[in-house]
C-alpha cells in the first residue's frame, strides 16, 4: 500500500500510532482498548503473548462487538499467515472484521532469488482463498525469527513490497530500538510502500523515525514502567503529541 495513501485512511500526519496490547482476558483488553482510543488512536492490535492463539479467537469476537467502529488488528504469536488468513477469513465470514493482522515472520528469503520465494507465495494464495480482505502487515527481518545479515535488508525490503500491504521491522528484541541505519534502508528499499516499526518506540526516540516510519506498532513504549499489559495515558499522550504535529 501506499505510504501516503496508509496515513491517510486513518487521518495522519506523522506516523500512525496503533497501540499493541497484550492481551491477558477481555477486561483488560477492553479498558486498554478504551485508554488508546480516549489518547486518540484510530486503533490497535491484539497479541496472545501468554496464550494459544485460541483462546484469542473469542477475546476478538468481544472486542469487535465492544467496539464496533474502531480499527482492530491482530498478531497471534509465532504464527505465519498461512494459518492465520483461514481464521481471519472466517471471523470475516461470520461478521467479526478484523482491519489487519500482523505476521512476526512473513517469510521472505533474502538467500533466494528476489521472484523465487515459495513460503511467501503459498501464503499469498492462502490470503486470497481464505476471502479476509484486511491489510497484511508482515515482519520482514524481525526479531527473534532467523538472523539476516544486515547487508541484506534492502533485498528483503524489496522482497517484502512484492506480498503485503505494510512491511514491518524491529530492533533486535521486544523494547530494544532499532538502529536508525537499518530503518533508512528499508525506507530507500521500500520505495513508496507503507512501512511499520514494531519495537522499541518511546516518546523519547520516535522522532528519529518519524521521517522514514508510517507505523509505530508500540507496547512496553506507552505501558507504565514495568508493567507488560496496561498502557500509561501520559506516556501514550507524549508520543501522540509528538508524531501528530
Amino acid at each position: 500500500m501506499d505510504r501516503n495513501d496508509f496515513k491517510q485512511n486513518f487521518g495522519a500526519t506523522g506516523p500512525v500510532i496503533l497501540p499493541v496490547i497484550h492481551v491477558l482476558d477481555s477486561e483488560q483488553a477492553e479498558q486498554n482498548i478504551k485508554t488508546a482510543v480516549a489518547g486518540g488512536c484510530s486503533g490497535v492490535f491484539l497479541i496472545n503473548h501468554d496464550f494459544e492463539k485460541e483462546k484469542l479467537v473469542p477475546i476478538i469476537k468481544e472486542m469487535r462487538q465492544a467496539f464496533p467502529d474502531i480499527w482492530l488488528g491482530v498478531n497471534f504469536l509465532a504464527v505465519t499467515g498461512k494459518y492465520a488468513f483461514p481464521i481471519l477469513g472466517e471471523l470475516q465470514k461470520n461478521g467479526c472484521k478484523v482491519d489487519g493482522y500482523w505476521a512476526d515472520d512473513a517469510r521472505m528469503d533474502e538467500r533466494r532469488a528476489e521472484h523465487d520465494q515459495p513460503e511467501a507465495d503459498e501464503i499469498d494464495a492462502i490470503r486470497d482463498s481464505s476471502g479476509w480482505t484486511g491489510l497484511y502487515i508482515g515482519g520482514t527481518a524481525f526479531k527473534k525469527q532467523r538472523d539476516v545479515d544486515p547487508a541484506q535488508y534492502g533485498k528483503s525490503a524489496r522482497i517484502a513490497t512484492n506480498y503485503m500491504d505494510v512491511v514491518v521491522t524491529s530492533g533486535v528484541a521486544t523494547g530494544h530500538a532499532a538502529d536508525v541505519s537499518k530503518i533508512d534502508t528499508f525506507r530507500e528499499h521500500c520505495g513508496d510502500t507503507a512501512l511499520g516499526l514494531a519495537s522499541g518506540i518511546t516518546p523519547e526516540n520516535a522522532a528519529q523515525y518519524a521521517d522514514a516510519v508510517d507505523l509505530f506498532m508500540v507496547a512496553t513504549g506507552i505501558n507504565h514502567d514495568g508493567d507488560f499489559y496496561n498502557i500509561d495515558p501520559e506516556r501514550l499522550k507524549r508520543l501522540m503529541d509528538l508524531t501528530q504535529t
